[in-house]
């Protein structure tokens, strides 16, 4: 029997050497030992060499102890148990009593990797693991304390790496962190610094250019008022001595008084007629200050209430048959020819330009919008009056060709603004992938912005007389409103 123990052991020797529920090709020899800590662990009394001796001293003995049971029969099974229980003891692999196989009373000094149980050497070899890997429980113990063993030095290796980042590097970062904020701060504090005194530098400025149209203003208001009270006056006057003459000159005299007449009459009207001129309004472009107004457009639109209203989308009703709408409604894209449809009849709907318009109107207040142009080679964003001709390809309905909507356009990679069929070009450093739109109803204010560089691409003040929507045109790819 001890013959065939050995046998089925040598055949089944790269089995044992995988522990429990490891991966399959895992082998406990290969693992990383950067730093052996065996002997820290064994008490400094035992390597792995010491280890594999008493593993085969320990086989040594199960198989003495094996012999004697075949020899004294099943009866002497439970005596003979304790000498290897204390060979076992010994050599460091066991502690405490071995168990006995319930079929064959036997120990359990054999370990099947199949079913993963404990089993003899008769469950090996006639039992219900015949046929299965099977290990000697001894080599098996060896390969998982030699695996712990591994274990255990990997985990005092991290320890050390832990103690070295906590003693060393996070101290460093802790260090270095105080340097960095105090850096930070300063470099906040002198940005904003710079940022305040720019302000009110230019803020002082605007209030004494206002100042100053005011006083001019002032004074022509006083000048002409002088002047026509001046001519109301010789006016009244001469117009007195005229009624005078008429009701009470005698017929004889008032015809030898025809020369005096006319010559009053034309003083009269050399006076001229009063007009209003510019000149008694306060000059729009005396508060104009671009450094406030791209401060003014980079606070709306990039600041905590940017984008506008979520509920801003444009009106399916709208869009024309040359794009497609996407589900939320944000989303304009070209279409091909070959994936046009024709839409029922909406006397809403642009039937020959690509436009689409907005399903919010704006009247009051201050308002913006972002419209995402991505790699968009061709597209129109702007306003427009609700009014605007719908049907048709004249310019009544053409976005920019009208009195009726204003918008900053690209084509064939040139920026221009165009409103009323006129185009002013713009320069452009670089190509927007986001189109701002700023609209501010109190002051009629309309401006277009790109918010990744913070520049201002063109400013108008314009008197709008009716709600605007806004208004898009897309020739190639898409555009989307960013909510």
């Amino acid at each position: 029997m001890s013959e065939e123990l050995v046998t089925c052991e040598l055949a089944c020797s790269d089995s044992a050497r995988e522990p429990p529920g490891a991966p399959p090709g895992s082998d406990s020899t290969n693992m990383d030992r950067e730093q052996p800590i065996f002997s820290v662990l064994s008490g400094g009394a035992k390597d792995r060499t010491t280890a594999a001796a008493a593993a085969v001293k320990a086989v040594e003995a199960v198989k003495g102890d094996t012999a004697v049971k075949s020899s004294g029969g099943g009866g002497g099974g439970g005596a003979a148990a304790s000498p290897s229980a204390t060979s076992d003891t010994e050599s460091g692999i066991f502690s405490g009593e071995c168990e006995l196989c319930v079929e064959h009373e036997s120990e359990l000094d054999w370990f099947c990797g199949t079913e993963q149980k404990l089993i003899c050497s008769h469950c090996a070899i006639v039992g219900p693991c015949h046929g299965h890997t099977v290990t000697p429980l001894a080599t098996r113990v060896t390969a998982i304390r030699n695996e712990l063993v591994d274990v255990c030095e990997k985990m005092q290796l991290q320890a050390l790496r832990m103690e070295r980042f906590i003693d060393q590097t996070l101290i460093v970062k802790e260090q270095k962190l105080q340097a960095s904020a105090s850096r930070a701060r300063e470099q906040v504090l002198a940005q904003v610094s710079a940022a305040r005194e720019a302000l009110e530098e230019e803020e002082q400025r605007l209030l004494e250019e206002v100042q100053r149209e005011e006083e001019r203003v002032e004074q022509c208001l006083l000048t002409q008022r002088a002047h026509w009270s001046q001519a109301l006056g010789n006016l009244s006057q001469t117009r007195s001595r005229l009624v005078h003459t008429l009701t009470h000159t005698p017929d004889a005299q008032l015809v030898t008084s025809v020369q005096d007449i006319v010559e009053r009459v034309e003083e009269a009207e050399g006076v001229g007629e009063p007009c209003d001129t510019e000149q008694l309004n306060l000059s729009p472009g005396c508060s104009d200050s671009k450094l406030l107004r791209g401060l003014w457009a980079t606070a709306v639109l990039l600041g905590p209430n940017a984008y506008g209203s979520s509920c801003l989308k444009f009106d399916g009703r709208t869009v024309s048959p040359l794009l497609s709408l996407s589900e939320d409604s944000c989303t304009l894209t070209f279409l091909p020819k070959k994936t046009r449809q024709s839409p029922l009849y909406d006397p809403a709907r642009f039937d020959c330009w690509p436009n689409a318009l907005s399903s919010l109107s704006v009247s009051s207040g201050t308002h913006s919008w972002m419209v995402d142009v991505g790699q968009c080679g061709a597209f129109k964003v702007g306003v427009c009056y609700a009014s605007l001709e719908r049907k048709g390809s004249g310019n009544d309905a053409r976005l920019g060709y009208n009195t009726q909507s204003w918008v900053l356009s690209r084509y064939d990679g040139d920026y221009s603004f165009c409103h009323a069929g006129e185009k002013v070009p713009l320069q452009v450093v670089r190509t927007p992938k986001r189109i701002g739109v700023l609209l501010d109803w109190p002051s009629q204010t309309l401006l277009f912005y790109e918010p990744d560089s913070c520049t201002l691409l063109h400013c108008i003040t314009q008197h709008f007389s009716a709600p605007l929507l806004l208004a898009c045109a897309v020739t190639d790819r898409s555009i989307t409103i960013i909510h």
